[in-house]
């Protein structure tokens, strides 16, 4: 992403781990871990999307993980259609951040991904910002966010998103109650409109919890 950008490697339970930080200035507020999209169809952490939200952390003051699942890149390992991935992002924010405050990013099929991870790290009462972008609601199952995480969590979807149908999103969301963000003509991958995504996630990454 920049200069700065260090490229490291991590154990997963498929093998290594390809991942690459970036710094804020000063002390980070936390470690944001990003989930790429869907690694059969080019899914990778040098995604565009995926490279704005870790802009968007590093600008707010966090520290920004973005890694490839396991078959992409140099991680080790294949395809396991959600279910090993949800354990390689674990993984990666049990060694990233084995303490202190987290927040957790996906699109697409990272975000599907990312909602198991909320799921499950809830409990740890460590999960500060979740941000969800074009979440794979129409072909995997997104896990339930805690009620309680609802007021930290933005989801961010396209109205004309061919890939993912917003109504897919609105079926997941409608029994939570769970507020979708709806940017107007935006598509899957928000061709033109990244600055605009950038600053809906920093306006929410600056927002004060309820």
């Amino acid at each position: 992403m920049n200069a700065q950008t260090e490229r490291f490697t991590l154990a997963g339970a498929a093998g290594l781990i390809e991942a690459l930080r970036d710094r804020p200035a000063g002390t980070p507020k936390g470690v944001a871990v990003i989930a790429h999209p869907h690694p059969l169809f080019a899914g990778t952490m040098d995604n565009k999307v995926v490279q704005t939200l870790a802009r968007a952390f590093v600008q707010a003051g966090w520290e920004a993980i973005r890694f490839n699942f396991r078959g992409v890149g140099a991680s080790e390992g294949v395809h396991d259609a959600g279910k090993g991935e949800a354990l390689d992002l674990m993984e990666v924010v049990r060694q990233v951040a084995p303490q202190g405050a987290v927040a957790l990013a996906g699109f697409s099929f990272g975000a599907f991904v990312t909602t198991h991870a909320v799921a499950a790290l809830w409990d740890e009462a460590r999960v500060e910002k979740v941000v969800l972008v074009g979440t794979a609601a129409s072909r995997f199952e997104p896990a339930t966010l805690p009620p309680a995480a609802h007021d930290r969590t933005l989801v961010l979807h396209g109205e004309k998103d061919d890939t993912v149908p917003l109504q897919s999103v609105m079926d997941w969301a409608r029994s939570q109650i769970l507020p979708v963000t709806v940017v107007p003509d935006g598509g899957h991958f928000f061709h033109g409109q990244l600055p605009l995504l950038k600053g809906l996630v920093l306006r929410h990454l600056s927002a004060v919890h309820l």
